[in-house]
């Protein structure tokens, strides 16, 4: 039988960088995740479901608006504890990792910097007690290539028709809200985009397929349909046609959420690793005093800890008011690639045993794959590295 990842307890973290708040605020996520989501968590990926009540209790516990105000409902926290909630979480499961992070560092960032007061007041208090939320950006078309989206924003009058259809959007199975993205002006190109708040329930609008993936089963991604769906102009979110200034500018604070659901996945794996090290004998001895066994556990600690500082570092220069696009891109490029890494080293110190269901490694190995790949795959963040580099 597998052996706890809390029996390793190898969290290689640099703790000195945290306030005494913000370790407390850790290991009480640390805490929920491992008791209350770590037991469901493979029959959440077999089912490919998303428990509801594990769903309420991140609002009872205030992680679905970290950020948000006090005076909203939310818990007036920072960013860099947003980040911390995405690590805890991601270490048990990174499919509840996915869940926070698009909820707090995109759709509730979204709307605390651009949205007006009445759609503060009218939205916030939801996002924070009951209501989750998607971002819905990307298109059949329009991937790497985000503004070159299909979908139409039709002005009649004192609201908008649109029309179109967004995929691959996370939570939306479960959201009440959607950050929606739509091109009001075509002529105009990308000075066309425009953000609207979309309630699931305005008529025209249909959340679509629900897709099978490879891994992060748990978490939904779906489609979008819009088919005439009407919306207020007092639910478009900063200017119309100033959609892709929200999207650049909140990107790069999801990719470095993105860079705390890695490290937090390439943590859970080095601490299952640890732990089965410590519990499998061969020759008469645990694995773990084997020389080649330690190596491999060095270097993914030492990868994983490099990774961490890089995302512990965007998130401290966002919270600071800082320039972080380049860090950010840094910090996502590299920790996808050491979570993908430290997955598949996890898997082979597991010997057999790691390609099957009945030991956690598998399933992180196959939650890595998608970090090199959504909010900018690994060669989006490296043109984003090198023309800072270039001066261009």
């Amino acid at each position: 039988m597998p052996v706890s990842a809390q029996e390793a307890e190898i969290h290689p973290q640099p703790l000195t960088a945290l306030t005494d708040e913000e370790k407390l605020f850790q290991s009480t996520v640390r805490q929920f995740a491992r008791e209350q989501i770590g037991p469901y968590v493979r029959e959440m990926d077999e089912a490919g479901v998303f428990r509801k009540d594990i769903i309420r209790q991140f609002f009872q516990l205030g992680l679905m608006g970290i950020e948000i105000p006090e005076e909203y409902g939310g818990s007036g926290g920072s960013f860099f504890q947003c980040i911390l909630a995405v690590e805890e979480l991601s270490a048990v499961d990174p499919s509840a990792g996915v869940i926070a992070d698009v909820q707090n560092t995109i759709v509730n960032n979204a709307i605390l910097r651009w949205a007006n007061t009445l759609q503060k007041r009218k939205y916030l208090p939801r996002l924070a007690a009951d209501t989750v939320a998607s971002y819905a950006l990307s298109e059949a078309g329009s991937g790497s290539d985000a503004f070159a989206m299909a979908t139409r924003a039709v002005d009649a009058g004192d609201h908008f028709l649109l029309t179109g259809r967004k995929l691959w959007i996370t939570n939306a199975a479960e959201s009440g809200l959607f950050l929606l993205f739509a091109n009001a002006n075509p002529d105009a190109g990308y000075h066309g985009i425009t953000a609207f708040l979309i309630e699931r329930e305005l008529p025209g609008f249909q959340v679509g397929k629900k897709e099978d993936k490879l891994g992060l089963r748990a978490s939904s991604t779906c489609e979008l349909i819009l088919d005439n769906c009407p919306v207020p102009k007092e639910n478009v979110v900063g200017e119309v046609g100033r959609g892709y200034k929200i999207a650049i500018e909140t990107l790069n604070e999801g990719r470095i959420a993105i860079g705390s659901q890695m490290i937090g996945l390439a943590r859970g794996a080095l601490d299952h690793a640890v732990a089965y090290a410590r519990q499998r004998k061969q020759f008469g001895k645990s694995i773990g005093e084997f020389q080649g066994v330690q190596f491999q556990l060095a270097v993914m600690a030492t990868e994983l800890e490099a990774a961490r500082l890089l995302v512990y570092n965007a998130a401290r220069l966002r919270d600071a008011g800082l320039p972080f696009q380049t860090e950010a891109a840094m910090a996502k490029y590299y920790s996808s690639e050491i979570a993908e890494k430290v997955a598949s080293k996890a898997i082979e110190i597991h010997g057999g045993v790691g390609i099957t269901k009945d030991y956690p490694v598998e399933k992180l190995y196959r939650d890595a794959k998608i970090g090199r790949i959504y909010e900018g795959t690994s060669n989006i963040q490296l043109l984003t590295i090198a023309k800072k580099l270039l001066g261009k």
